[in-house]
């Protein structure tokens, strides 16, 4: 279906479209992209409701701001632009995190990180300090600080992209309270963290993609940040910066809690041994396949 010109949708006369209702939106937006509930997140946005509030405004007149905020929104979406990136949010772990070509589009792997850095973060009973490198949108980090008790809970956030930390900085500001708990840092891996911050938990989700692979997906290489995703001839650059750095950084009895490729268990396991940590395993993702590295400082 092709974009519908505001003049035939909207009324120009006022702030509010006479003409047409949600319902219809939602109907045409359907058509334009050919996915009905991605339509309807568009005009949950477009429309500033949420969930039910939306559905209960589908017979109302939308503004004319909202109809031209949703057609822009249907041309980025037909150029081959992830929704998220449309949306200009995501949910993570029950936080909605604004995202933009910034940073990566949190994803359910990443989750599932956050829920083993969160069950060893809960094990620390009086105190806890957490890092989490190269945050971006700062997702596992925000998760933990909005999850974790308010009482004795640092957390820091790292990333060497002052792009990245702007858009963590914007989801700060939506955990509430528990943004006192949070500490921003510019800087690569380690080096952006005072000389004094030593950690119960380091987390992170770094590149891990090898330069050139063939596994990536087009859409991703083509609109996500290159520095985030690429990490050398087989992926494993940052991780072994990191695994290098995590030692020292971690107090006896810590953690380091890594995403990983899908193929990267043995050589992580490997660099975690070479680098002190006698203790390690790998987990598996939804799909059955190695993601995430565990090591503690013994």
């Amino acid at each position: 279906m092709t974009e519908l010109p505001q003049s035939d949708r909207a009324s120009t006369a006022g702030d509010e479209d006479l003409t047409t209702t949600w319902r219809a939106l939602w109907t045409e937006t359907s058509e334009a992209i050919g996915h009905r509930q991605h339509a309807r997140w568009m005009c949950e946005v477009a429309s500033s409701t949420e969930s039910d509030e939306f559905l209960q405004s589908l017979d109302k007149a939308p503004a004319v701001r909202m109809v031209s905020h949703l057609d822009a929104m249907i041309a980025r979406y037909c150029t081959g632009e992830p929704l998220q990136y449309v949306l200009g949010r995501w949910a993570f772990r029950g936080l909605d995190l604004a995202v933009d070509e910034r940073v990566l589009i949190p994803r359910p792997e990443t989750e599932i990180v956050a829920e083993a850095a969160l069950k060893i973060a809960l094990g620390f009973d009086v105190e806890r300090t957490i890092v989490d490198l190269g945050t971006g949108s700062g997702a596992i980090g925000l998760a933990l600080a909005d999850e974790l008790p308010l009482n004795g809970t640092s957390i820091w956030l790292t990333d060497a992209s002052s792009d990245a930390l702007d858009v963590a900085r914007a989801n700060l500001a939506g955990i509430g309270r528990a943004a006192l708990n949070v500490q921003i840092a510019l800087g690569s891996w380690f080096d952006a963290l005072p000389a004094n911050v030593v950690a119960d938990v380091i987390v992170s989700n770094p590149p891990y993609v090898a330069d050139g692979s063939p596994e990536l997906e087009p859409v991703v290489e083509a609109w996500e940040p290159a520095s985030a995703l690429f990490a050398g001839p087989d992926g494993l650059d940052d991780i072994r910066t990191i695994i290098g750095g995590a030692f020292t950084r971690l107090r006896s009895g810590g953690w380091l809690i890594l995403e990983i490729g899908h193929d990267q268990g043995p050589v992580v396991q490997q660099l975690l041994a070479t680098h002190k940590f006698t203790e390690s395993e790998i987990r598996k993702d939804l799909n059955g396949q190695d993601r995430i590295a565990l090591a503690q400082r013994t």
